[in-house]
């Protein structure tokens, strides 16, 4: 096939496919082999004004508030985050427009020749994640963005986002246990990790609700001279929810923010934009950014994050369940925190709603938690597998979920738990329909439903 030939969507199926033989080096933190290949793409995370987020669970919510306030402002905004769930590109987005797929595969192979030439010299290969994220700096910075909102992958101090020297912000948002292989086994040792992407003179905006955790983010602001901003004593009230989100007030500082909605859902989605708003407000203050306050709560209200009690319209519902409507969430619940909030939102917006929870995890994650706090509200779980090598067995995931009083079908293939959950609304009334878990399950069952139409 000649290259004139070749499709757009071609071209951008050969470029993932070349960036995931990455794979094969594992997940392996340290900046040594970013520094060397950024520097050979002429450092362009230097020419970025970056807002950098960590943190163990939120801190995409968090990052989309942001890059939507900033948007609805009429800045040029780059979001970067992952994992994605239905396409590739919607790890690299700008301007409310995920990334082309010419724009990826021009991008993927100018990287590409660059870590031949660092390999060739004899430098360690970078990995999938560092080759991504380079991409991700090049085209922000070849598209002359405004703004790129940086979502860290893993931890902090080793991710391969923390090359970025001079953020206008560092945020973190929360601090619980997972990756406890890599980040530590106790919440100082995780927080002393993500607090590694704290730069010197950069705000601290963090909101994390240990005192454990918060000494370490304190004392790493302390270090590098920063004023550190707590979003726990940001005031907040008159908080009003119903399933099309909630709306509160919220006083920052002198500032008073009255009527603010959004419509994410859940109490923990009011303690994000609580930690987007305060580091919008940092930074305006700073004469950072400079945002108009109607166009500000327009970008909050129009802020989504997709998988994350992400309700799936009627429209997508039937197409996959044949009319047979439900609600239907989505929720990438895949550690114990996240397990946690769910379970809380669920309580707040489907009390005494009977639920089927379709459920499939990975096998290194807390699964007998996760489950312990799905069990406390859903009625009925049907056990898949996510596509990917580290799944838990459905076997495993039913016996976890048996223990705790709840009946439980095995369906390995997400796309048979899904007709099989089908049947059971059918017969049993069932009034809501979660699918929840690992991420890489929410991506396919979202793709089912959507049809690719995102």
């Amino acid at each position: 096939m000649k290259e004139a030939n070749i499709t757009d969507r071609q071209k951008k199926e050969n470029a993932i496919e070349k960036i995931g033989e990455f794979h094969r080096f594992g997940s392996i933190l340290g900046l040594e082999r970013m520094n060397e290949l950024m520097k050979r793409l002429g450092n362009p995370e230097k020419e970025l004004k970056c807002i950098h987020v960590a943190g163990t669970n939120g801190k995409g919510s968090v990052c989309r508030f942001i890059y939507s306030a900033l948007l609805a402002n009429g800045y040029s905004v780059g979001i970067y985050t992952s994992p994605y769930l239905t396409v590739f590109n919607e790890r690299i987005e700008l301007d409310g427009e995920y990334i082309s797929d010419s724009d990826l595969a021009a991008y993927t192979d100018e990287v590409l020749e660059k870590v031949s030439q660092m390999t060739e010299e004899g430098f360690a290969s970078p990995t999938e994640f560092e080759v991504i994220t380079a991409i991700a700096f090049l085209y922000f910075a070849r598209k002359g963005c405004d703004y790129a909102v940086m979502e860290v992958g893993l931890g902090g101090r080793g991710d391969s986002t923390n090359i970025i020297e001079k953020p206008l912000a560092c945020v973190i948002t929360s601090i619980s246990y997972d990756h406890t292989d890599r980040l530590g086994n106790t919440l100082a040792e995780i927080a002393r990790e993500k607090a590694g992407i704290i730069k010197p003179g950069a705000p601290v905006i963090m909101n994390v609700d240990t005192d454990e955790a918060k000494r370490e983010i304190a004392r790493a602001a302390y270090k590098n001279g920063c004023v550190l901003y707590d979003v726990e004593r940001i005031k907040c009230a008159n908080i009003e929810n119903d399933i099309s989100g909630s709306k509160f007030d919220a006083f920052i500082g002198e500032t008073e923010y009255k009527d603010l909605r959004i419509s994410m859902l859940g109490k923990h989605q009011i303690e994000n934009a609580l930690t987007a708003l305060t580091a919008l407000e940092v930074l305006r203050k700073r004469r950072c950014v400079s945002v108009e306050r109607t166009k500000l709560y327009k970008g909050f209200y129009e802020a989504k994050n997709i998988g994350r009690f992400e309700i799936v319209p009627p429209k997508a519902q039937n197409i996959a369940l044949k009319a047979v409507s439900p609600y239907i969430v989505l929720d990438g619940a895949h550690n114990e925190a996240g397990a946690s909030a769910l379970a809380e939102t669920l309580k707040t917006y489907f009390a005494n709603k009977k639920i089927l929870a379709v459920v499939g995890v990975l096998s290194d994650k807390a699964a007998d938690k996760i489950t312990a706090s799905l069990c406390s509200i859903c009625d009925s779980f049907i056990a898949t597998e996510p596509r990917n090598e580290r799944k838990l067995s459905a076997e495993l995931l039913a016996q976890m979920i048996e223990k705790n009083g709840r009946s439980c079908i095995i369906e390995r293939e997400p796309i048979a738990a899904l007709a099989k959950a089908r049947e059971k609304i059918e017969k049993e009334n069932f009034e809501v329909l979660l699918i929840a878990g690992s991420l890489y399950l929410i991506g396919e069952i979202r793709g089912i439903l959507f049809e690719g139409r995102d």
